[in-house]
């Protein structure tokens, strides 16, 4: 597969012009505020998980969300480990769910208290979903890109984001989890939450180890679709060809959730990757988020011949030195 975008000398300037809603600071404070509310007087109960894996314990974590709705999640550690560790939050790609308990081992066998978020509403395309979306929204395209794009209140990312900053809420709050160190990671749409989380965990929770998106989806809406060949971008344009005079209400709407929009917010050491030949998530959406970000030690690993499954393993094993670095 030929390069899918920019020469890479250009992705390292680009700097696109993205809407920036007056009250974007001041919605995000009110979603946050009110899903405390919401959430008020319900705590986060962590059960046994039934698994065979025996190096870790798993738990079941399940917490409230938007509007106190609930959502799940696993917890893994190294068994019989004492002490707070320091944890890594982990969210998922598109249409992903949670799925079985002790699947996704990597970080809690390096030390890590391990949590995955479920993602409401997901979970059918790949690793069964566990958690539904009560919310509902006007008419949309399949999948959740346009759900609720008439309204920043609606939209299906509002309620995953805000979820995204509850589970953090609750992480902080687990036994044997060292409060102070604690990074976001995720791939893809789960790199795209984690931008977003760590933006608004810095502004109304407090302060993050490490942000680690990996092929990160969910930034520069609108010139994703502009140049996306496939989907999810492609979900907004078949939305468009038939809402032919909704264009300004779509990118309105999207700027709430834009990741460069939440990127310029966050100051936590950040390690992003980005793929060239990547026909999911154009690289210039990723860049742009990236060069916005606000953070002062940040970095991004380039891979050059790789599609949307990224530096996978490898790029797994720089998170993993990364984040030692900083925790040391």
């Amino acid at each position: 597969m030929p390069l899918t975008d920019l020469p890479l000398d250009q992705l390292r300037t680009y700097r696109p012009e993205v809407r920036h809603p007056d009250d974007f600071d001041a919605f995000w404070a009110q979603t946050v505020a009110d899903a405390r509310t919401a959430g008020a007087g319900t705590d986060a109960v962590l059960t046994p998980a039934e698994t065979p894996v025996t190096a870790l314990d798993v738990q079941d974590l399940t917490f409230p969300g938007f509007a106190g709705d609930p959502v799940r999640a696993w917890v893994s550690r190294p068994a019989g480990a004492t002490g707070d560790l320091p944890a890594v939050v982990e969210f998922l790609g598109y249409n992903g769910g949670r799925s079985r308990p002790g699947e996704r081992v990597a970080w809690a066998l390096a030390g890590y208290v391990h949590v995955v978020m479920d993602t409401r509403g997901q979970g059918s395309g790949w690793g069964g979903g566990d958690t539904p979306d009560p919310r509902g929204s006007g008419p949309h395209i399949a999948g959740w890109m346009t759900s609720g794009i008439d309204s920043p209140a609606d939209h299906h990312y509002r309620r995953v984001f805000t979820d995204a900053v509850r589970l953090v809420e609750a992480v902080r709050d687990l036994p044997g989890v060292d409060a102070e160190r604690i990074a976001l990671t995720g791939g893809s749409q789960g790199g795209g939450i984690a931008i977003a989380a760590a933006a608004l965990v810095e502004a109304h929770v407090g302060p993050l180890a490490a942000v680690l998106p990996d092929v990160a989806f969910l930034c520069d809406w609108e010139h994703g679709a502009d140049v996306a060949v496939s989907d999810p971008y492609q979900e907004l344009v078949r939305y468009l060809a038939v809402h032919r005079d909704s264009a300004d209400t779509v990118w309105d709407t999207a700027a709430y959730f834009d990741g460069v929009n939440h990127a310029e917010r966050i100051t936590a050491p950040a390690l992003f990757s980005v793929a060239l030949m990547d026909d999911v998530v154009p690289p210039r959406t990723t860049f742009a988020a990236y060069n916005a970000l606000g953070s002062t030690d940040k970095h991004i690993e380039v891979y050059p011949y790789n599609g949307h499954e990224g530096g996978g393993y490898r790029h797994w094993e720089r998170q993993a030195a990364f984040l030692a670095e900083r925790l040391r």
